[in-house]
């Protein structure tokens, strides 16, 4: 097994994938909308939801990604919905801030502070393109990860991300290249998309000892199985795959919050079975 220096929240998530053989992450894009209505007779709808899903789940993910805009949308219930599905997580499990921050230094040390102190995320997704100086107060923290936006799942990836140079690379792999020399601790990751697959073996291969969040399986029609083969590193850890919209809300009506979990239970299951076949 290779051995390389990682922070304290890489090597949780590493714990968690080796001894689980899965690199599930939740995705809690908890939409009012689109919950069962068995949850609305709840007095926290969002929050019942979530800890559902969580209880569910819980026994094969590894992560659980917040998505932050679902909850900001509805202001301060909004907040205290993500503060309280916090608490609920499993203390083995990574939690990720789904954020996508990035601004000035001092606008981003606020950022950092917010998520990874008052919130105590595990980890954060931010976006690059304001260059360092905007992730330099992330990646002070060298105990977290940091998820650096790279190849992204959507199909506006190529309006930027796919274009390129005047030396003829893609501009994703400059980033790529720049992500590697920033971490701390190893504490440093990318975004890369499933419905990249073709292009997610070589990212890989060009980076070794970054920690890989790839999302874009299930409703966005990325393979679970070639995520599984090219995302992870050469000891099968060090990736994560984010499966939202297809698992946390199943087909059908029900008539109990437990014949809810049961069918995401269910569909974790079958997830976690299709990854341990690859790994």
């Amino acid at each position: 097994m290779e051995e390389r220096k990682m922070s304290a929240a890489r090597q949780k998530a590493n714990k968690r994938i080796s001894s689980l053989k899965s690199l599930l992450c939740v995705g809690l894009d908890s939409d009012p909308d689109k919950i069962p209505e068995v949850f609305f007779r709840a007095p926290d709808p969002v929050f019942a939801f979530n800890r559902s899903v969580i209880r569910a789940t819980g026994g094969v993910a590894v992560a659980y990604k917040i998505n932050t805009a679902f909850y900001e949308a509805r202001g301060i219930p909004g907040l205290l919905d993500m503060e309280k599905t916090l608490g609920e997580i499993p203390a083995e499990c990574l939690t990720i801030a789904d954020a996508k921050r990035a601004d000035i230094g001092n606008t981003s040390r606020k950022y950092a502070q917010a998520f990874f102190e008052h919130w105590s995320f595990d980890a954060v997704t931010v976006a690059p393109y304001m260059g360092f100086d905007s992730l330099e107060p992330f990646f002070s923290y060298s105990g977290k990860l940091v998820f650096v936006l790279c190849l992204t799942s959507n199909e506006g990836s190529r309006d930027f991300e796919e274009q390129r140079l005047e030396n003829g690379r893609p501009l994703y792999e400059s980033v790529l290249e720049k992500v590697t020399l920033w971490g701390k601790d190893g504490n440093a990751g990318v975004v890369v998309g499933a419905t990249k697959s073709a292009l997610l073996g070589d990212i890989r291969r060009q980076a070794p000892g970054l920690f890989f969040l790839i999302p874009g399986v299930g409703a966005q029609g990325g393979s679970l199985e070639d995520a599984v083969r090219a995302g992870v590193d050469v000891n099968s850890e060090s990736a994560i795959i984010n499966v939202s919209r297809s698992l946390i809300y199943p087909a059908g009506s029900f008539s109990s919050i437990e014949e809810f979990e049961a069918a995401v239970a269910g569909e974790a299951e079958k997830i976690h079975a299709a990854m341990k076949l690859v790994l």
